[in-house]
């Protein structure tokens, strides 16, 4: 009925937003250098609450990598959150709110909370308001470095968000080596190892992200490196060796 209704201006694409190549939904001729003003594109989405964090981090990874949406260029954003996700969105170092998305946001992006829409203005109501966010991807970010390096190092500094930063900065190092690594990485960073997470401005992300590079380039096997496997397999090692007990009655 939409389609009718604006023959020529609008065409409705019924599919998976995660999966569907908007880098292939416009004209060749909107595409403006990477330097330029944002091109005359506007993503602009009513985003289910399920799929709201996958698809913006999804998309900031579009955006390091300058494709999807953003091969035409700065493409801008504005998008709806939970109002929850919204405020993390734009937290300023030291917030309550801060988290991994405030700064995987903020160093690509100038993130600006326009405005909250009560969830009463929505059919069906949901439970909690909504904030209305706007992206503008930066010419140059704040952070040079891969968009999977400067997101392991986040996830690893934040799921700890309550303890001091070498706890989570710790994990990513095997075990073996993980005392002396984390304490060359915050030393050669420049970083107090007794900051909190919500603390560490993009500054010191950057920092970090860069010494872990350097470190990453002298050990090939580093980034591939995940504790959670590590830990799954002493668990499995001691399980086994329970059980060996056990077999031989001791």
């Amino acid at each position: 009925m939409l389609s009718d209704a604006a023959p020529g201006k609008l065409r409705i694409v019924h599919g998976d937003v995660l999966t569907f190549k908007i880098e292939k939904a416009f004209s060749e001729s909107l595409k403006r250098p990477w330097e330029d003003e944002p091109p005359n594109i506007h993503i602009i989405g009513n985003l289910p609450f399920s799929v709201s964090t996958p698809l913006i981090i999804k998309w900031l990874e579009n955006v390091s990598c300058r494709d999807g949406p953003f091969a035409y260029g700065r493409t801008q954003m504005t998008l709806t959150f939970q109002k929850e996700v919204a405020e993390r969105l734009i937290a300023n170092t030291g917030s309550r709110q801060r988290s991994r998305l405030s700064v995987m946001a903020q160093y690509l992006c100038k993130v600006q909370h326009i405005f909250t829409i009560p969830g009463r203005a929505f059919v069906p109501k949901p439970e909690v308001d909504v904030g209305v966010v706007h992206f503008t991807p930066l010419v140059q970010p704040k952070i040079e470095q891969p968009f999977k390096l400067v997101e392991k190092v986040v996830q690893n500094v934040f799921q700890f968000r309550r303890k001091y930063c070498h706890r989570g900065l710790g994990m990513l190092f095997p075990e073996k080596q993980r005392l002396e690594s984390t304490g060359r990485l915050l030393q050669q960073a420049d970083i107090d190892p007794t900051l909190r997470p919500s603390q560490l401005s993009i500054a010191h992300f950057r920092s970090l992200c860069e010494v872990y590079r350097r470190m990453c380039d002298m050990d090939p096997c580093l980034f591939a490196y995940n504790f959670r496997e590590e830990l799954k397999q002493s668990k499995s090692k001691h399980q086994d060796k329970e059980d060996g007990k056990e077999d031989s009655g001791l």
